[in-house]
Protein backbone atom coordinates (compact mmCIF):
# COMPACT_ATOMS: atom_id res chain seq x y z
CA UNK A 1 0.00 0.00 0.00
CA UNK A 2 1.10 3.57 -0.62
CA UNK A 3 0.80 7.07 0.83
CA UNK A 4 2.06 10.46 -0.28
CA UNK A 5 4.78 12.20 1.71
CA UNK A 6 6.39 15.62 1.43
CA UNK A 7 9.88 15.39 -0.06
CA UNK A 8 11.33 18.20 2.06
CA UNK A 9 10.02 17.17 5.48
CA UNK A 10 9.00 13.53 5.08
CA UNK A 11 5.63 14.46 6.53
CA UNK A 12 2.58 12.51 5.45
CA UNK A 13 0.16 14.26 3.08
CA UNK A 14 -3.28 14.55 4.68
CA UNK A 15 -6.44 16.55 4.04
CA UNK A 16 -9.32 17.51 6.31
CA UNK A 17 -12.42 15.35 5.97
CA UNK A 18 -16.03 16.54 6.29
CA UNK A 19 -15.68 16.39 10.10
CA UNK A 20 -12.57 18.62 9.94
CA UNK A 21 -10.23 15.75 10.91
CA UNK A 22 -6.91 15.35 9.10
CA UNK A 23 -7.16 12.22 6.95
CA UNK A 24 -4.41 10.22 5.28
CA UNK A 25 -5.28 8.48 2.01
CA UNK A 26 -3.80 5.00 1.76
CA UNK A 27 -3.80 3.62 -1.77
CA UNK A 28 -3.85 -0.11 -2.50
CA UNK A 29 -2.39 0.49 -5.97
CA UNK A 30 0.78 2.45 -6.69
CA UNK A 31 -0.74 3.72 -9.96
CA UNK A 32 -3.68 5.24 -8.08
CA UNK A 33 -1.37 7.02 -5.64
CA UNK A 34 0.65 8.38 -8.58
CA UNK A 35 -2.53 9.52 -10.35
CA UNK A 36 -3.62 11.39 -7.21
CA UNK A 37 -0.17 13.01 -6.97
CA UNK A 38 -0.39 14.09 -10.61
CA UNK A 39 -3.84 15.59 -10.01
CA UNK A 40 -2.37 17.62 -7.12
CA UNK A 41 0.43 18.84 -9.38
CA UNK A 42 -2.10 19.81 -12.06
CA UNK A 43 -4.00 21.77 -9.40
CA UNK A 44 -0.75 23.67 -8.61
CA UNK A 45 -0.13 22.04 -5.21
CA UNK A 46 2.97 23.83 -3.91
CA UNK A 47 4.82 21.09 -2.00
CA UNK A 48 6.78 18.32 -3.74
CA UNK A 49 5.30 14.92 -2.94
CA UNK A 50 6.58 11.41 -3.40
CA UNK A 51 5.10 7.95 -3.01
CA UNK A 52 6.01 5.77 -0.07
CA UNK A 53 5.21 2.10 0.26
CA UNK A 54 3.90 1.48 3.77
CA UNK A 55 2.58 -1.05 6.24
CA UNK A 56 -1.04 -0.07 6.80
CA UNK A 57 -0.93 -1.12 10.46
CA UNK A 58 1.94 1.28 11.16
CA UNK A 59 0.04 4.13 9.52
CA UNK A 60 -3.12 3.28 11.47
CA UNK A 61 -1.19 3.34 14.76
CA UNK A 62 0.39 6.71 13.94
CA UNK A 63 -2.93 8.16 12.83
CA UNK A 64 -4.50 7.18 16.14
CA UNK A 65 -1.51 8.56 18.06
CA UNK A 66 -1.72 11.98 16.35
CA UNK A 67 -5.52 12.26 16.13
CA UNK A 68 -5.68 11.66 12.37
CA UNK A 69 -8.04 9.47 10.45
CA UNK A 70 -7.22 7.37 7.40
CA UNK A 71 -9.04 5.97 4.42
CA UNK A 72 -8.07 3.13 2.14
CA UNK A 73 -8.54 3.68 -1.58
CA UNK A 74 -9.26 0.30 -3.13
CA UNK A 75 -8.27 -0.67 -6.67
CA UNK A 76 -11.43 0.64 -8.37
CA UNK A 77 -12.02 3.71 -6.16
CA UNK A 78 -11.75 7.13 -7.76
CA UNK A 79 -10.22 9.64 -5.33
CA UNK A 80 -9.96 13.25 -6.47
CA UNK A 81 -8.11 15.91 -4.44
CA UNK A 82 -10.13 18.85 -3.15
CA UNK A 83 -9.92 22.02 -5.18
CA UNK A 84 -7.53 24.40 -3.42
CA UNK A 85 -7.88 27.51 -5.55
Amino acid sequence: MFILTEKSSGGVYAIKNKDNIQTVHIFEQEEDAERYRQLLIADDYKKALELMEIDVDAVAINCEKFGYSYSIAKKHDLIIPPITK
